[in-house]
């Protein structure tokens, strides 16, 4: 088994350097990976709909190659990119977890997160993230055109930056680490995480966390084979890199 962790990219037009690595980097997994886990923000803003606006489209079309040559996809929803409806459940076969959940890697139970939800004191950014997931942000994405919605996600994320304060920006290990040790202690073996841009794999006792950095000046990501999770950074190939200005 293997599979592939990548959170934070925040991609925006697809001329973009990491949008290019990004594509760069699906092309090479084709054929190699079982599994590709997207722990969310992987858009800068995405709120779903039936159709695609033309900045996604080509790493919509790279994800659905993957999942026509056997990858499974699975998507966890950030606080940029939710309500990710049929483009992803229906053409793309993903499983979407809203809020995170658990997944099984070789018999090892694995808990995946954004991240956004760590602290638990993070009063106001949870109740402006439960009105961004509402029924009646539900109705609006069914009614709206696709710019409409793209100004309510540029709004949603404005806001989530400001109601996270400074959580970010603390060391990643203070917040996650007692956010993994009550997972693990309910049995998971292993917690992956983005949302923090602080890239870190740290034992803590019988389980680990694995925190996945970004995909903006990092290019990191997590590798699992072998029932062993390892943290990398990718390096485009010199064609790649010649297209980006």
């Amino acid at each position: 088994m293997r599979a592939i962790f990548v959170a934070d990219a925040h991609l925006r037009k697809p001329g973009d350097r990491n949008y290019l690595r990004m594509l760069d980097f699906l092309e090479e997994q084709r054929g190699k990976t079982d599994m590709l886990v997207l722990l969310g923000d992987i858009f800068e803003f995405w709120i779903g709909k039936s159709t695609v606006i033309a900045d996604h489209v080509p790493l919509i079309d790279a994800l659905e190659r993957l999942h026509q040559q056997g990858t499974q996809l699975v998507y966890v929803e950030g606080n940029h990119d939710f309500h990710l409806g049929p483009v992803f459940t229906e053409r793309l076969a993903c499983r979407v977890f809203p809020d995170g959940g658990s997944i099984e890697l070789d018999g090892m139970k694995v808990y995946l997160a954004h991240g956004d939800l760590a602290n638990p004191d993070d009063a106001g950014y949870r109740l402006l993230r439960s009105f961004f997931r509402s029924d009646l942000v539900r109705f609006l994405i069914r009614v709206l055109p696709n710019v409409m919605l793209q100004s309510i996600a540029v709004l949603a994320g404005s806001l989530s930056k400001k109601s996270l304060g400074g959580q970010r920006d603390r060391p990643a290990r203070e917040v996650l680490k007692p956010y993994a040790e009550t997972l693990l202690a309910a049995g998971h073996q292993a917690v992956v995480s983005g949302h923090f841009h602080q890239p870190f794999h740290e034992k803590l006792g019988d389980g680990e966390l694995i925190a996945l950095g970004d995909w903006i000046t990092q290019f990191s990501y997590a590798v699992y084979e072998n029932r062993t999770f390892t943290l990398a950074s990718y390096r485009a190939t010199a064609s790649a890199d010649a297209t980006i200005p």
